[in-house]
């Protein structure tokens, strides 16, 4: 008799992929990481071998389970990095390396998208405009740069989606990863018609839909015996990196928001409803819990003081950097930082747009650009939380997480540069203990994702913004929400 239930969160990351083992009670009881090559054949372009990705999802799970009874495992949830081609033949061989989500080559197709084809028209087709990570620009390029392969496509899907094929046998997609592709009608949550034709698709060549709880099927019984997992172990269908982040820190149902400082930085906005920003700034996707929610990423979040830090600084010890940082340097700052390392995607959509230090004197200090950094970030996500505003969303306070969020500083800086409180969770493991509570609604355990998140998510801390502090950095953000502005039409020019 099986005393204890065990689930598998998967979150399958652009560097590594991190499995999670999390008992019936929620408790995270095994965690494994394991790395894969990330490869860069051109300047811009960035690009995965999908076999690489099972190879660590399949040691990852052995050492996982090593020393638990492996007959107790019921499900598997993946979270996943979003927006990747992987193109499969007639013999579901992968074609072509995965073009992934920070791949850059797709800015004609991206240009011809939004202006032949029109922003307009996309969103009202797909409630989204095309970016240059999206999948449909993906397919737009292989289509005209590699015929050959194009012509052999038996099966697109995305990279968490070819891991759940691995598993099962099964080609399926979540509404909140497909939201991504630029290929689905996401009010309606079916594929978009009008966007398979302009990019040469058919039917039979898109994978099958389902919620992120859903079941897709048991694992095969080859990797029952590879695994040593039952033959009943359910896999659900998962969720894009963004969307099982949110579910495993507690932001379902109407007006959650969670803030994500990773190496990218979201803002993500929960809702029963489905809605659109008219200006495109924000991306509008189904949710893992059966909902919507609007979303703004930026390219550079604590890639930004990463950067700074270990590449300018030559110091990998960022609180060192910040000690100086003391509460009256707070909002006072004479230095202005633009977090546009990488170009950026919300709310501006300008691949051309730089990092850029502003403000510098003679006295400038070496914490005075950390601070510039920290503060940068902040405004640029204060950026899209006031499109979020301007649509009549009402954003009370928020959850933080990611690497960037344990500083007590930066969490100091954004909850007074946002005007809101800022939470903190216990259990902070982002998309794989997302993907662990999307199998055990699958498997039965709660009736609901926001039954799960309710039983499941507690909160560790809060930072409460400070009136007189929030006074001040409000001059300061409509200082720097006026540098882009005058920089934009530089930036192409000393490309």
């Amino acid at each position: 008799m099986i005393s204890i239930k065990h689930f598998i969160g998967i979150d399958l990351g652009t560097s590594a992929v991190k499995l999670l083992l999390v008992d019936e009670l929620g408790q995270i009881v095994g965690e494994v990481t394991k790395e894969y090559p990330l490869f860069f054949p051109q300047p811009g372009w960035s690009e995965q071998n999908p076999e690489d990705w099972w190879k660590a999802v399949q040691n990852g799970v052995l050492e996982l389970t090593e020393h638990i009874d492996r007959s107790g495992v019921c499900g598997i949830g993946v979270g996943g990095q979003m927006h990747g081609l992987v193109a499969l033949d007639a013999q579901d061989r992968v074609i072509r390396p995965a073009i992934l989500w920070n791949d850059g080559r797709t800015g004609e197709e991206v240009e011809y998208l939004n202006s032949v084809v029109g922003k307009e028209k996309l969103s009202a087709m797909t409630a989204n405009i095309a970016f240059a990570g999206f999948t449909a620009p993906k397919l737009l390029w292989m289509r005209k740069n590699e015929p050959g392969n194009f012509a052999r496509i038996a099966k697109i899907m995305l990279p968490k989606d070819y891991i759940n094929y691995r598993l099962t046998g099964v080609h399926s997609c979540d509404y909140s990863d497909a939201s991504g592709m630029l290929l689905l009608d996401v009010e309606h949550k079916r594929w978009s018609k009008e966007m398979m034709d302009i990019c040469g698709l058919k039917d039979e060549q898109m994978p099958t839909l389902f919620e992120s709880y859903e079941v897709i099927g048991p694992i095969r019984g080859s990797v029952s015996d590879a695994l040593g997992l039952p033959r009943e172990c359910a896999v659900v269908a998962g969720a894009g990196d963004n969307a099982a982040a949110a579910v495993g820190t507690g932001v379902v149902g109407e007006g959650g928001c969670n803030l994500s400082l990773g190496t990218s930085g979201t803002l993500f906005i929960s809702s029963k409803k489905f809605g659109v920003d008219p200006h495109n700034a924000l991306h509008a996707f189904a949710h893992a819990d059966g909902g919507w929610h609007l979303m703004a990423c930026m390219l550079s979040a604590a890639s930004c003081n990463k950067w700074l830090c270990e590449d300018i600084l030559g110091t990998s010890d960022y609180a060192a950097e910040q000690a100086d940082i003391t509460d009256e340097k707070l909002g006072n700052n004479h230095v202005f930082f633009l977090p546009y390392l990488m170009g950026e995607r919300s709310p501006i959509n300008d691949v051309n747009a730089r990092g850029t230090f502003v403000g510098m004197t003679m006295d400038s200090t070496r914490s005075d650009l950390v601070q510039a950094v920290l503060e940068g970030v902040a405004f640029a996500i204060r950026d899209s939380f006031e499109i979020a505003k301007s649509l009549g969303i009402a954003i009370p306070r928020s959850r933080i997480c990611g690497g960037g969020a344990k500083s007590p500083l930066w969490r100091k800086i954004f909850a007074n540069v946002l005007g809101i409180p800022l939470d903190m969770v216990k259990t902070e493991q982002g998309p794989g203990y997302g993907g662990a509570m999307l199998a055990m609604v699958g498997c039965g355990v709660f009736d609901s994702v926001q039954a799960a998140a309710d039983a499941l998510v507690e909160l560790s801390s809060s930072t409460e913004p400070d009136p007189a502090l929030t006074a001040r950095y409000e001059q300061r953000y409509q200082q720097f929400r006026k540098i882009y502005p005058a920089l934009k039409e530089l930036f192409p020019e000393i490309q």
